[in-house]
């Protein structure tokens, strides 16, 4: 039967502190998964885990993750590998952004954003699939954006990299197929996280008048998509980009 049962999955979202991750990570949580919480802050992760565990009555693990260090990346796995034996679900939220006009953008803020949001993913993701190929099923779920297809002033080295993203999502559906693994993306528009808490109130009235929807999402909004992507009900969906933008493009 199709449903959106994950009982006994294992399920690791990067960047699942808050937000937008620790969405997905209660969404996962509550059909069933066993979740790893990752974050750069150790005890926070611990601690989410640890609420989520009691919320949802499953296993949880918290660990520190620096995408922006392999040696981190490689730690943390290994952790996962040696209580779980891998993960079947691997969901690739974390994301950075270093806004700047591009006259003003220095190689430092181009290199940590491609860094973290790309090559992170890349370097996870590479260790994630090994124990999917074995197991003949899988599913990889990439945070995009809209901003990665619309453009956005000053976020030239963000864009970018979800722009990248696409084509990493697209390619590597392909090449996982036969294994039974899907790959797919997830593009949020304008969401109610801490990354666009910042933004100016007239700044914030300009964007709404370009959502049909008229309000920002919330990450809520995107869980439900990425959960939708990781259960059965997706299992004939691969290489595609759900967009989650309440109409904006």
């Amino acid at each position: 039967m199709l449903c959106l049962d994950l009982s006994e999955k294992r399920a690791l979202i990067t960047g699942s502190t808050r937000g937008i991750g620790r969405a997905v990570a209660e969404f996962l949580a509550k059909s069933g998964a066993k979740v790893v919480i990752t974050g750069r802050d150790a005890s926070r992760a611990e601690e989410v885990a640890e609420e989520i565990a009691r919320n949802y009555r499953v296993e949880t693990l918290g660990l520190a993750m620096n995408l922006g260090e392999e040696g981190s990346i490689r730690e943390a796995y290994s952790k996962v590998e040696e209580k779980w034996g891998g993960v079947d679900v691997l969901v690739n939220n974390a994301g950075i952004t270093r806004d700047k006009l591009f006259l003003r953008m220095s190689p430092e803020d181009w290199e940590e954003v491609i860094r973290i949001n790309l090559t992170g993913t890349f370097l996870l993701t590479s260790l994630a699939i090994k124990g999917m190929l074995k197991n003949r099923w899988g599913r990889v779920v990439n945070l995009s954006s809209v901003v990665g297809f619309t453009g956005n002033v000053g976020q030239v080295n963000y864009a970018s990299t979800k722009s990248a993203l696409i084509g990493f999502t697209k390619s590597l559906a392909k090449e996982l197929a036969g294994r039974n693994i899907t790959v797919n993306a997830v593009a949020p528009g304008f969401i109610e996280t801490d990354m666009t808490a910042g933004l100016k109130e007239e700044l914030k009235q300009e964007y709404l008048k370009n959502i049909p929807l008229g309000r920002f999402g919330k990450p809520e909004d995107v869980a439900g998509a990425v959960l939708f992507l990781c259960s059965d009900l997706a299992s004939y969906i691969t290489g595609e980009v759900l967009h989650v933008n309440g109409g904006m493009y």
